[in-house]
């Protein structure tokens, strides 16, 4: 086999590294056990705790919003790649902002999975076309994509934004020697190897329609015999055990002499025999046919053998196409959820390093995914964080999460359903989503650490499997988590020493707040043990916080008290509930007899004041906010303003012109229908008549022309002046025809109007609607009336019969020589089959060409069929059925 072109692959060097999903995480602080066994225990816990923080719910919310099926299905397995390092962490969000920056989305059509088709061609397996063709079309639309992005940077001013981007697909080697080599061998919309794919096969190609023609030229003789010989009712020439034939009554056989017997009919009586002058014909159709598909094969195998050459660079492109696809899926769900762009907060991570949590007004995204949900169904994605009851947005209350410098443990207190939990998943949640280069769902310029690992005890543990109690489960899972957490890690421990006797549980509490405090980034608990808020009185590295609880509405407010302590509540939530009132005031008693007097009533008012003042300073804070976005709002306009200036500018500009356009069009074609109808009366009209007749057309097109004049309030032109009397002659300048010369052939009257002649139309106009030429008066030179009068009409009549001429030209079609290329063979086919090939053989052909339908002389059906589209197919001028020169063929005219 030769390839009928040479076409050279070249090798891509070593793609650079890219984010994995299932790159192990590296760690800092680790012990003297073995490594890999503390980085499985990592892992697995890693993948715990993204489920209790419901980060697979996330992923299956972002899916909606991808545009391949490699991001979909990477979505929907919660496969998004999570930044290993901040610098990777802080490219995955620059990517994101890139994409956020560019209003049209990216055309991802034509883009497929082809990693299976890459696989079976690595293990000798041959494609098949249709697999050809989707490697080919991935390889073109991948290279369609940075020319898109290319094209968005060049036509912005600051391109640097759409960098990111860019630099994913710009080491990529989209294989465009291999895409020629497929489109060049193969038809994909056909879905055959093509001709020129080898020189073997174009000559086998050449000799098996050669071998047809003579074959069916020799059969259709004898067909004809046949039928003049009475043996059949009309001649039928078809293919029958993939060997042509003939048709022939049974009682008739004796006109085939030695012919052989392939088939017959139902009945029966028809026998469909291969005359014996047909046999080595049909037997070199057969060894051509055979030796077609062999060559095809051969060509199959080796593009297949080119694929699989360049499978690590194809694999290496796909996985920049779906980190170019989730860049874009994370844009759309920003830009969905009115997310902002968090900032990383800096500082070394030794000991003493600087640490800054400052969120305000964070949402947990799944909360906001039922107010959401209009613009896209999300239904997929559900999470037991969101209540059976539909959640309008205005009852999802935000949460500000600020922890100061230093802090290195915060406790979290309050009364149950509170939303102590809540809480602490979403800054877990935010943690994992700028890992992953995402936005969150909060207000200004939120700050948050990177965390190498995030750790979670949320939830019941119990295991009857294993003999864990509820408490034997958080104490095993949070010894884990002390053995892989290092200096970068988040924890978050709920209810933390609950289950167990509180003397004991404060204890042990206590003991492993005081072990996280030096060897973590930050760790988060929540608890009701009022003796754990007090280790902030004797170390600055640990921070209260507590849950807000209306004593009003004995309801909580789901808000966060930075730097106070928090009461249960527990005695006015059960008051709420319905509990017996004797045993709320026997509970009371006890918690007075437990309590110092002093003590109560400095929490009760330490509360109060705290509250006050944080409801002050929103206040304040509100109004500073809505000041400063009145301001850019303001200065974003101004602007905006200024940028656009010179294109609006431009635009006007065009859009006036464009208009003038028009009324001159207009005013012409009017001015040309009066000529008409003037030219029309005066063949009819005397001479007396004329002159009556000449006014009248000049006073319709002077009203014309007044008509179309600019309004009054235009600029004056400053050297026209009301004395101005243009001379006979003289060339002058008319307003309302854009300041078109004309020349002036009358005098002006006593009505203060001058009669001008523009072209081969002479008009009345008002003094007031010329001006003089700038450049000084033309000389007079006029010829006679009558004259100009014959020349007129003499151009009239020659447009008028070029109009004509060009109206009543038919078009004309070449000849009809049938070929290879403008012949489509439907015998042997059915119905459907056939029907789908004439459809694509009208759709690829060019206008005013020809088509031959090849459909043979068996029942007729096929035939029928073929009549049937031809005269309902809106690109088919006209067709010409089968005639005694051309059984079983009907040609087809496009238009």
């Amino acid at each position: 086999m030769k390839l009928g072109h040479s076409l050279l692959i070249s090798n891509t060097p070593p793609p650079h590294r890219i984010l994995s999903r299932h790159t192990t995480t590296s760690y800092v602080a680790l012990s003297a056990e073995p490594l890999t066994e503390r980085v499985k225990l990592a892992e697995s816990l890693q993948a715990e705790t993204l489920k209790i923080l419901e980060w697979p719910a996330v992923c299956r919310q972002l899916s909606a919003f991808t545009s391949t099926s490699m991001g979909l299905r990477t979505a929907q397995s919660a496969s998004i790649p999570l930044g290993q390092t901040p610098s990777e962490s802080r490219r995955l969000l620059a990517q994101t902002s890139a994409a956020v920056a560019i209003s049209q989305p990216l055309d991802f059509s034509g883009i497929e999975d082809v990693s299976r088709i890459i696989d079976a061609s690595l293990a000798g397996e041959m494609l098949s076309i249709g697999e050809l063709c989707s490697v080919g079309r991935t390889l073109r639309s991948a290279r369609s994509l940075i020319e898109q992005l290319e094209e968005i940077s060049t036509r912005s001013n600051s391109s640097h934004r759409y960098s990111a981007l860019l630099e994913i697909l710009q080491n990529c080697d989209f294989l465009m020697e291999l895409e020629q080599k497929i489109e060049f061998c193969v038809d994909c919309n056909f879905s055959v190897v093509l001709d020129r794919a080898s020189e073997d096969l174009e000559i086998i190609r050449a000799e098996r329609k050669t071998n047809m023609e003579n074959l069916e030229a020799m059969l259709k003789q004898v067909s004809a015999k046949i039928f003049q010989a009475g043996g059949i009712d009309r001649p039928l020439v078809t293919k029958r055990r993939s060997r042509m034939c003939v048709a022939i009554r049974t009682t008739h056989r004796s006109l085939l002499p030695n012919g052989v017997v392939l088939d017959s009919s139902s009945s029966g009586a028809t026998y469909f025999m291969e005359p014996r002058e047909a046999i080595d014909l049909n037997n070199l159709e057969v060894r051509l046919s055979n030796s077609e598909k062999v060559e095809e094969q051969a060509i199959l195998s080796f593009l297949s053998a080119e694929i699989a050459k360049s499978s690590r660079q194809i694999k290496h492109m796909l996985d920049r196409v779906l980190e170019v696809d989730l860049a874009f899926a994370r844009a759309a769900h920003a830009r969905w959820m009115n997310g902002v762009c968090p900032n990383f907060s800096s500082g070394s991570y030794s000991e003493h390093s600087s640490l800054a949590v400052d969120v305000n007004s964070i949402q947990h995204p799944l909360l906001l995914e039922s107010s959401l949900r209009k613009p896209f169904d999300l239904s997929t994605s559900r999470s037991s964080c969101s209540p059976e009851t539909d959640i309008r947005k205005s009852d999802i209350v935000p949460v500000d999460i600020k922890i100061g410098d230093g802090v290195r443990v915060v406790v979290i207190s309050g009364p149950n359903t509170g939303g102590k939990t809540a809480s602490m998943k979403t800054l877990g949640l935010a943690s994992i989503m700028l890992k992953a280069g995402m936005y969150l769902p909060a207000q200004k310029h939120p700050r948050v650490p990177w965390f190498d690992l995030v750790l979670a005890d949320i939830g019941d543990h119990q295991s009857l499997e294993q003999s864990l109690s509820t408490f034997s489960g958080h104490i095993s899972r949070i010894c884990k988590i002390l053995k892989v957490a290092s200096e970068r890690s988040l924890v978050l421990l709920d209810e933390i020493g609950s289950g167990t006797d509180p003397s004991e549980g404060v204890a042990l509490s206590a003991s492993i707040m005081q072990y996280l405090k030096d060897r973590v980034k930050l760790a988060v608990v929540t608890t009701h043990y009022a003796d754990l808020t007090r280790l902030k009185e004797k170390d600055a590295r640990f921070e209260n916080a507590a849950m807000e609880f209306s004593l009003e509405s004995l309801q909580p407010t789901y808000r966060i008290l930075w730097g106070s302590m928090g009461e249960s509540n527990a005695l006015s939530i059960a008051r709420t509930i319905g509990f017996d009132g004797k045993i709320i005031e026997r509970a009371q008693s006890w918690v007075k007899k437990l309590t110092p007097e002093k003590m109560q009533k400095f929490n009760s008012l330490l509360y109060q004041s705290l509250a006050e003042e944080r409801n002050k300073l929103e206040i304040q804070a509100e109004r500073a906010a809505a000041l400063h976005s009145d301001i850019m709002k303001l200065y974003h306009e101004i602007h905006e303003e200024a940028d656009d200036l010179d294109v609006r500018e431009a635009a006007l500009k065009a859009k006036e012109t464009q208009l003038i356009q028009q009324e001159l069009k207009i005013v012409k074609a009017e001015i040309d229908a009066i000529v008409q109808e003037f030219e029309k009366q005066l063949r009819n009209s005397s001479s007396d008549g004329f002159n009556l007749l000449l006014k009248k057309s000049e006073s319709a097109i002077t009203s014309i022309v007044q008509a179309h004049q600019p309004p009054g309030d235009f600029p004056v032109d400053r050297t026209a002046s009301s004395s101005y009397m243009p001379q006979i002659g003289e060339r002058v300048l008319i307003k309302g025809l854009g300041n078109k010369l004309a020349t002036v052939v009358e005098a002006p009257s006593d009505d203060n109007t001058v009669l001008v002649q523009y072209g081969k139309i002479r008009v009345r106009l008002d003094l007031n609607s010329i001006s003089p030429q700038a450049d000084g008066n033309g000389a007079a030179a006029s010829a006679p009336r009558s004259r100009r009068q014959g020349q007129r009409m003499k151009r009239l009549k020659n447009l008028r019969s070029l109009s004509e001429t060009m109206k009543d030209e038919e078009v004309s079609y070449g000849p009809a020589v049938q070929t290879s290329k403008n012949t489509v063979d439907l015998r042997g086919m059915r119905l459907e089959e056939a029907t789908l090939h004439v459809n694509m053989a009208i759709n690829a052909k060019g206008s005013k060409s020809v088509l031959f339908i090849i459909h043979g002389m068996g029942t007729g059906v096929l035939k029928e069929r073929v009549l049937e589209l031809l005269r309902n197919h809106p690109r088919i001028a006209k067709f010409e059925q089968e005639s005694p020169m051309n059984y079983g063929c009907t040609v087809a005219y496009i238009k």
